[in-house]
């Protein structure tokens, strides 16, 4: 695994209506080394997903550029496996099907996919639903599958897209918790894009506050919580002190740069 660097990256979308230019995103610079978790939030039109999908390559900056290690993003590639926040499953191939469709592709031996499906479906705890139509799955379920195929294929860096946006409150507890363990265990850098406040928070031993017109990174925070999740439950940590400063801070940061958007509307 390798570092990733963002260098001076900007994209600048023009309006194919009005030939308007609207920067979605300017300046962004950081290095996010090897295992490190991150978690990015802020108001609507920040550029969030425009920072994701340049990631992994679905963008093409205007200008700067993003490496791993020493090799500029030009494209998709291997070495980073997103996970939507509807999973983008063939929701009419089994559970096995889903996970192993990157190995397929790849012409790894059957024998081999198979060991390297069941492996990572324990590791997500669905140890016995290899051969389970993925649509008979629960939402939850289901992105636990999601999981399990962007790691199979061994990426450097997961990309996460909302991944927990469209579960309930309790299932995606739960799967915040799996999320913390799947990056202790694994050793992966994760980007973590989110609209809620206290999940940034929970997932991101680093954090990025985006500023929208033109997307920014306006405040990084260095987190203690994503550690003390692995230890304890996340629900006790909510009710702690420190949580709720920063908690307060953060919403009320947003708040008021979306009253300034209103504003300005």
């Amino acid at each position: 695994m390798a570092d990733l660097k963002c260098t001076d990256l900007c994209m600048t979308f023009a309006n194919q209506q009005t030939g308007a230019k609207v920067e979605a995103l300017k300046d962004i610079n950081f290095t996010l080394k090897k295992g490190e978790l991150l978690s990015v939030l802020g108001p609507s039109g920040c550029g969030k997903t425009t920072l994701l999908n340049m990631v992994a390559g679905f963008i093409t900056p205007t200008s700067g550029q993003i490496a791993v290690g020493d090799r500029v993003i030009d494209g998709p590639g291997a070495d980073r496996g997103m996970v939507f926040q509807q999973g983008a499953l063939f929701e009419w191939l089994t559970v096995a099907k889903n996970v192993d469709f990157g190995l397929r592709m790849q012409g790894v031996s059957e024998a081999e996919s198979r060991d390297q499906v069941e492996k990572w479906l324990a590791t997500v705890g669905l140890q016995g639903f290899a051969d389970t139509p993925t649509y008979q799955l629960s939402g939850g379920m289901q992105q636990r599958v999601a999981l399990a195929r962007c790691l199979v294929n061994d990426p450097d860096v997961i990309l996460m897209d909302e991944p927990l946006g469209a579960l309930d409150a309790l299932t995606r507890e739960k799967m915040q918790s799996l999320v913390l363990e799947l990056w202790k265990k694994t050793g992966k850098t994760i980007i973590i894009i989110t609209h809620s406040v206290e999940e940034a928070l929970l997932l991101g031993e680093r954090l990025f506050v985006m500023a929208p017109r033109p997307g920014r990174i306006h405040k990084e925070y260095q987190l203690p919580f994503a550690e003390w999740g692995l230890k304890r439950s996340l629900r006790d940590i909510k009710l702690e002190p420190e949580f709720s400063t920063v908690r307060e801070e953060i919403l009320t940061m947003i708040w008021n740069m979306e009253e300034e958007i209103m504003g300005g509307a």
